[in-house]
């Protein structure tokens, strides 16, 4: 069975300044995701399924779903702030979305076979999606559950236009997941990084740490941890304004409580993606030097 891909589609772009899954960046208009696809599509996946908001459905499906329909297979799932476990409510005044955690969640429905999880506004390169099909081809839950994480190099990562936040792993001695601490305002310098810690002290890094950029491989035992988790987080912090339920903690539970194994499939790629309107230029010329290297089409689809 082919794996399917799981794109996470429904953010708001706050900081971008509007949805930058509609942007366009290739020469043929273009938007990231249909460079995703089109990796997605060569490195074998079989199915694609978006996560998307009811409010911007329409847009989507005739501007991104629409291309594919004739390639793979399409479904779409929807984040919308009301898809609470019974019992729960949306406190009053509440408009950020509950979380990549909870976006994967509602996707259960269209999934029953091994998946990737990546965002809809990022660029992983045509290696990342090859790494990532051919460990969830391979992934077989036995005793604990048989996950996978494309790691990518912290340099690799970076925006010349303000700090990020990065998942930094540490990883055991068979090269599975062992922790995701989440870093704050991290600044390239030089081939190096720094971030400001907690107590307001400046870190240096060097570069070649890996992180999560959120490309993830399950299998559909995730969604049963995923519920469960998020009954726990929502009795914590469900009345809260802004507090959001992560993949990462949900992994770093299952890796500490013996859950999982979660095997980091190191990749050679660059990412890049657009957080801040200044970046849109860096990812139109990153795209360009990718066509012009071969590594993609003039065009990737026929309009």
């Amino acid at each position: 069975m082919k794996p399917t891909l799981l794109i996470l589609a429904a953010g708001v772009g706050s900081r971008y300044g509007g949805l930058k899954q509609l942007d366009k960046f290739g020469p043929g208009g273009e938007t990231i995701i249909d460079y995703s696809v089109f990796d997605a599509i060569r490195a074998g996946f079989g199915k694609l399924v978006f996560i998307i908001r009811k409010d911007i459905e329409a847009p989507f499906r005739e501007h991104i779903g629409s291309q594919y329909s004739s390639k793979i297979q399409v479904e779409y799932c929807f984040q919308e702030l009301d898809c609470l476990p019974e019992g729960f409510s949306v406190p009053e005044g509440r408009k950020k979305p509950w979380g990549t955690g909870h976006a994967i969640l509602v996707g259960a429905p269209a999934i029953q076979e091994p998946f990737g999880v990546i965002n809809g506004d990022d660029y992983y390169g045509a290696q990342s999606f090859q790494i990532l099909a051919d460990a969830l081809r391979k992934a077989q839950d036995g005793s604990r559950a048989d996950y996978s994480m494309v790691g990518f190099t912290l340099r690799n990562t970076l925006s010349d236009f303000g700090s990020v936040s990065r998942g930094v792993c540490s990883l055991d001695e068979e090269g599975n997941l062992a922790k995701v601490v989440e870093h704050t305002q991290i600044e390239r310098e030089g081939r190096g990084a720094q971030y400001t810690s907690e107590d307001n002290s400046v870190k240096q890094m060097t570069g070649d740490e890996i992180v999560s950029m959120n490309m993830w491989g399950f299998t559909p035992s995730i969604f049963k941890h995923l519920e469960s988790q998020f009954v726990d987080f929502l009795k914590a912090h469900g009345q809260e304004m802004k507090s959001e339920y992560f993949i990462p903690s949900v992994v770093s539970h299952l890796i500490e409580t013996h859950r999982a194994d979660v095997k980091v499939n190191k990749t050679p790629d660059s990412w890049f993606g657009v957080t801040y309107p200044e970046d849109k230029e860096m990812v139109v010329n990153s795209i360009r030097r990718l066509i012009n290297t071969g590594i993609y089409p003039e065009k990737l689809w026929e309009r």
